[in-house]
């Protein structure tokens, strides 16, 4: 009789704890790590041959925001291709519960501008079966799931909730009272399963502006008060559990950095900070960070950074963008209808407002955007020519240049936008930081625009095997065993007897992020742009292999981690 479910033979294993990798076998059982060594094949019901592949463990997505859409794709793409066997829900303050049933429309549409998630996609893929935060996770628990999913408790909802919509969009202070019924709501959410809570403290009105609700406003998070984070903290270091996600701008604002250490001491928990981001054109805007985050450390406050270290760009159309939402007149201009939008964009008495407050801290400047996608004859000549190049050619602003084009085809013109942070130079200096985290996938989120949810296998493939900016060991630990510490993922994000098996197996050599894709797989028939991975063999969560070659398997072993637990004796049931 077999003695393990699975063995894993003759793989090179990168444990994630940063001792060096070994040659050895790992005997998996009851959807957990039994032996670790050497493994006889024999005593395996199945074996899995890893002979010149790594063994690796799962990667831990902490910024995600696939709270919708796990309900219609359990293996929640990109994050679920790369490798990530374990994703945390509810970043940003941003999520579906408590949401009174009169609600649920408006909690939607706030998402389809801050978020970029179609609305009639969630109206059709959501089960909408839940009000509060604890029949939520119950909801969650029971859709099939191909990865591991950890919920933090959004603080939008709860404020809106306990104050009303119009008094938490005006900012309005809680009073003793309500502040006490929050504690009763997170204390309720908590108890149910979540690690935390979250929030994004956006500046409405200056250059960070830019994650909008659907009407152009600020979301409410944006404008609570210091305290109310504060009675939330408190929470958490009564409980001496959890920990938290602030969204703030990357810039030099001395509050926010003040604020974030007072949360960080009044709880004593972990506060990861998202996001660390180089702008090539401002390199003191990350080192000024990086210095700010050592000092914490020094100092024993615990305050951790996410680096954006992919360099997705944006491929987008103006029927469809808000990324330049902090610049005024781009705000009013993109919102509404297609045909309103195009209305506005197209207007002459717009344009001047519209060149005076030219975008830049999204994107990097408007004249390295490259036309990708002209979409009639007018406009195909200038396909793969740069705005600035357009606009020396027929001698206009860059901002004119690229709205004639986006006008004359109807807003349907692609472009791409490169990241402000391609400088190899400034992406070492957050990578050599051995407390930031990679990622900032954003998962779920801005789904025609973004595909950064490549980030594990970007890491692997570029960071590690072409540019050598940190060892094999390093990758995995700030791509697993960092992330679970923080988020305290219980025994997960480390290759040791008695873990979770959530294990990546792939081949170092063949690792690639593939051609972004557009595909048609959302709900109602809705679109998204989607680059899928190479090269990873196996990937298994909870002990069942949940993608081989590449492809899903359709095997959902995926669980809710209610406080980032699970009990070891279920984890392999699918």
């Amino acid at each position: 009789m077999s003695r393990y479910d699975i063995v894993i033979k003759n793989g090179l294993i990168f444990d994630g704890t940063r001792t060096p990798r070994y040659r050895g076998d790992i005997g998996i059982c009851n959807g957990v790590i039994a032996a670790t060594g050497h493994i006889p094949a024999e005593q395996g019901q199945r074996v899995i041959d890893a002979d010149g592949l790594h063994v690796a463990p799962g990667f831990i997505d902490l910024h995600t925001h696939y709270d919708a859409q796990l309900f219609w794709d359990p293996y929640c793409t990109l994050s679920g291709w790369h490798g990530v066997t374990s994703a945390v829900i509810g970043n940003c303050g941003f999520g579906f519960a408590p949401v009174a049933p009169e609600m649920r429309e408006r909690a939607m549409l706030s998402m389809t501008r801050v978020e970029a998630i179609p609305f009639e996609s969630m109206k059709l893929g959501m089960p909408w079966d839940w009000t509060s935060f604890p029949e939520y996770l119950d909801s969650v628990e029971r859709a099939p799931k191909a990865i591991n999913i950890l919920p933090y408790v959004p603080v939008a909802p709860m404020l809106i909730s306990v104050l009303g919509l119009d008094d938490a969009k005006a900012g309005k202070k809680p009073t003793d009272a309500q502040h006490a019924e929050l504690r009763r709501l997170f204390e309720t959410a908590l108890d149910a399963g979540g690690c935390g809570w979250s929030a994004q403290r956006l500046m409405p009105d200056g250059p960070s502006a830019v994650q909008l609700d659907h009407d152009g406003t600020p979301m409410v998070t944006d404008v609570m008060h210091d305290e109310t984070c504060e009675v939330l903290a408190e929470v958490l270091g009564r409980r001496n559990a959890g920990f938290m996600q602030m969204t703030i701008s990357s810039g030099s604002y001395q509050h926010d950095r003040q604020h974030m250490e007072r949360l960080a001491t009044i709880s004593g928990r972990p506060l990861l900070w998202n996001v660390v981001q180089a702008y090539d054109h401002k390199p003191e805007v990350h080192r000024g960070g990086l210095k700010w985050l050592a000092s914490c450390r020094e100092r024993g406050i615990r305050v951790y950074g996410q680096g954006l270290t992919t360099d997705a760009g944006f491929t987008f159309t103006f029927e469809d963008w808000n990324l330049w939402d902090d610049r005024p007149s781009w705000r009013e201009a993109t919102l509404g209808t297609v045909a309103e939008r195009l209305a506005k964009l197209s207007d002459p008495e717009r344009r001047p407002a519209l060149r005076s407050q030219v975008p830049l801290t999204v994107t990097g400047p408007i004249a390295n955007i490259v036309i990708t996608g002209p979409r009639t004859e007018e406009t195909k000549r200038w396909l793969d020519h740069t705005v600035g190049q357009v606009a020396e050619a027929l001698g206009k602003h860059p901002v004119d240049a690229m709205l004639d084009i986006a006008v004359a085809d109807g807003l349907a013109t692609e472009f791409f936008a490169a990241p402000p942070n391609v400088s190899m130079v400034h992406l070492k200096e957050i990578v050599d930081d051995p407390y930031v985290l990679f990622g900032v996938s954003d998962g779920g989120a801005h789904t025609k625009f973004l595909t950064a949810g490549r980030y594990p296998t970007e890491t692997l493939a570029k960071l590690v095997r072409e540019h050598n900016m940190l060892s094999l060991e390093d990758a995995h630990w700030r791509l697993s065993a960092l992330p679970a510490m923080l988020a305290g993922f219980t025994g997960r994000g480390v290759l040791t007897i008695g873990a979770p098996a959530d294990i990546v197996i792939y081949d170092y050599e063949k690792l690639e992020v593939l051609p972004s894709e557009i595909v048609h797989d959302l709900p109602g028939g809705e679109w998204r742009r989607v680059q899928r991975a190479k090269g990873y063999r196996y990937v298994l969560v909870n002990g069942a292999v949940t993608i081989e070659n590449d492809r899903e398997t359709n095997t959902f072993s995926g669980r809710l981690l209610r406080g980032g637990g699970a009990s070891p004796s279920l984890a392999s049931a699918a």
